[in-house]
C-alpha cells in the first residue's frame, strides 16, 4: 500500500488502489465484457484508450483481441511503468501508451476504428464532457465505436452529486441517461446500445467476481489491518448503499452522426 498516501483526503480511486483493488470502473468486469460485446473487435483494428493508467487493459486488449492500441496517461511515472509492462510482454509493436492529457487530444493526429473510456467522464464537469466527447469525435474513423463506461444517476441527481463527491473527494458528475445521450449527441454521437444496472464497486460479491478470491481477500485484510484506510473505504461504501436506488453505472457504444 502507499505509506504517504493520506486516507482522509485522497480521491477515492486512489484509497482503493491503495487498498489493493485493481478493478475500479462502476460495473465491473461484467460491463466492460459487455462494450468489448458490442464492440466485435477484428485482428489489426486499432484502439484509442484514454487514462491507460499502467497499461494493463491496454496489454490485455492487444492479447486477447489481436489489436493495436494506443493509450493516454496524463502522470509521467504510470507511463514509464506502462512502457515497462509493454516491453516486458513484447507488445511494442502493437501497445504505446503515450503521455498526455485527454483534454489535449488534437496533440494525437490518427485516427482509430474505437475510442475506449471507462470512469473518465463521470469525473468531469458538463464543459469538461463536452469537450472530450468533441476530441472522441474527432479521433474516430468512419464507421468508428466510442465505447463509455460510466457511473449513472436515476434521481435527485443534485443530492446524489453532492453526496459522492464528499465522500470520493473528487468532483463526481454522473448524468442521467437522458442527459449522456443529449452530451453525445450534442458532440456529434449517436448512442446505439446502452446497457445500465446496480453499482457494486465495494459489493462482496462482485469484488469476487472482479478481484477474485485470493484478491478480495487480501483487500479485506488490508481494510482490517489499516484504521485510516478502513474509515474512509466504509464512508464510501455507506454512501453507495445509501445512494443505491438514486445510482448506478451504464456501458454504451456511439457512432458519429
Amino acid at each position: 500500500m502507499t505509506a504517504t498516501l493520506n486516507f482522509a483526503t485522497a480521491p477515492g480511486h486512489q484509497v482503493l488502489a491503495a487498498a489493493g483493488k485493481k478493478i475500479l470502473r462502476p460495473g465491473g468486469k461484467a460491463a466492460t465484457e459487455q462494450l468489448f460485446t458490442w464492440a466485435d473487435f477484428q485482428p489489426g483494428d486499432t484502439v484509442l484508450e484514454l487514462a491507460a493508467s499502467f497499461g494493463e487493459s491496454a496489454i490485455a486488449l492487444a492479447k486477447r483481441f489481436n489489436v493495436r492500441v494506443v493509450g493516454v496517461e496524463k502522470n509521467p511515472d504510470s507511463v514509464a511503468k506502462a512502457q515497462e509492462k509493454i516491453k516486458a510482454a513484447g507488445l511494442q509493436d502493437r501497445v504505446t501508451i503515450i503521455e498526455g492529457d485527454i483534454f489535449q487530444l488534437d496533440k494525437i493526429t490518427d485516427k482509430f476504428d474505437y475510442v475506449l473510456a471507462e470512469a473518465i467522464l463521470t469525473m468531469q464537469s458538463d464543459v469538461g464532457k463536452s469537450k472530450i466527447l468533441s476530441a472522441i469525435k474527432y479521433h474516430l474513423q468512419p464507421g468508428g465505436k466510442f465505447l463509455s463506461h460510466e457511473m449513472l444517476v436515476r434521481s435527485n441527481e443534485w443530492e446524489v452529486r453532492k453526496s459522492l463527491s464528499q465522500t470520493i473527494r473528487v468532483n463526481a458528475n454522473p448524468l442521467t441517461l437522458e442527459e449522456w445521450e443529449s452530451a453525445c449527441r450534442e458532440a456529434g454521437l449517436n448512442v446505439q446500445q446502452w446497457k445500465a444496472d446496480e453499482m457494486g464497486l465495494l459489493n462482496l460479491g462482485q469484488m469476487v467476481r472482479d478481484e477474485g478470491l485470493l484478491g478480495t481477500v487480501k483487500i479485506v485484510w488490508n481494510i482490517l489491518f489499516n484504521s485510516n484506510l478502513r474509515q474512509r473505504v466504509l464512508q464510501m461504501r455507506r454512501t453507495f448503499q445509501e445512494q443505491r436506488d438514486r445510482i448506478g453505472y451504464i456501458v454504451f457504444w456511439a457512432k458519429v452522426t
